[in-house]
């Protein structure tokens, strides 16, 4: 048997997914694991049962994988993340994006709840990620380099891929859904923001503030995955809004939201271009 966690975890996968070749992943914010419950012909595996994916201990995000079609193209909807507040070893960020490349996976669809900096994009919209900044205080490829995967330096330009923001902006056109767009700034947590660093991440030019997804952006870019990032505007950040953030508002909203994510995603799947 294969070493490797991520191996070992494909491995696995092959076997239970039954010839599927998913192209397209998508790995699931809070809240929003109902969007898995729209993919066809499903398959369902708990995140136990994958050598090195990370246990899920936070409310709202379910450690199971589920794969099938959905838009007509085969895919995976991973439910369950690793966040900064967590505290867990890198391979808990690594292992399931490098599963996902092993798998044959070329695209990885990052989506998240995020607090927003602009009142103009209040909660229940959809911003789509151009750039990030990371501010968690660590880096998921520290450690020795598996240059099986990628380079010990890799390139960040364009991580957040521009062909791909463009197809998510006519699919959201098609859909009827008002896009934003912006940058999404990853704060480490579990304690929400103060409004004196909501201010500072504004001058930064953040558009967007969460507590995931960056990590999981910089193994795909290092493992050679197209990446694409979806924000679901849960909230106004700290000193922008009435009212204080909190999780249950996050999880409700994100909830409400999943829907018109679901359309989103169904539309540029549907219409998703033949790999080059």
């Amino acid at each position: 048997m294969p070493r490797d966690l991520a191996s070992r975890s494909a491995a696995i996968l092959e076997r239970r997914l039954q010839g599927l070749k998913p192209r397209v992943a998508v790995i699931l914010g809070s809240g929003l694991g109902g969007i898995a419950e729209g993919i066809d012909s499903q398959i369902v595996v708990p995140y136990r049962a994958l050598p090195g994916f990370p246990p899920t201990g936070v409310e709202g995000h379910r450690g199971r994988l589920v794969a099938g079609t959905l838009g007509g193209v085969d895919v995976i909807a991973l439910s369950g993340r690793a966040h900064a507040y967590e505290a867990l070893p890198s391979d808990a960020y690594r292992v399931p994006v490098r599963t996902m490349r092993r798998l044959g996976v070329e695209i990885l669809v990052l989506t998240n709840a995020a607090g927003s900096l602009r009142r103009a994009v209040g909660p229940g919209r959809i911003m789509l990620v151009r750039d990030h900044i990371n501010l968690l205080g660590m880096n998921p490829l520290w450690g020795a380099n598996d240059a099986s995967y990628g380079p010990r330096f890799p390139d960040m330009k364009d991580a957040y891929d521009p062909e791909l923001r463009r197809q998510l902006r006519r699919a959201a056109r098609r859909a009827r859904i008002a896009l934003a767009d912006g940058v999404y700034l990853a704060y480490p947590g579990p304690s929400f923001e103060t409004a004196a660093e909501i201010r500072a991440f504004k001058r930064l030019g953040a558009g967007a503030v969460g507590m995931s997804t960056v990590p999981e952006a910089i193994v795909a870019r290092h493992c050679g995955l197209r990446v694409a990032g979806l924000s679901v505007i849960t909230n106004l950040a700290e000193g922008t809004g009435a009212t204080a953030p909190s999780h249950e508002e996050t999880l409700a909203v994100a909830g409400r939201a999943s829907r018109q994510m679901a359309r989103l995603l169904t539309e540029f799947l549907r219409t998703l271009p033949a790999p080059r």
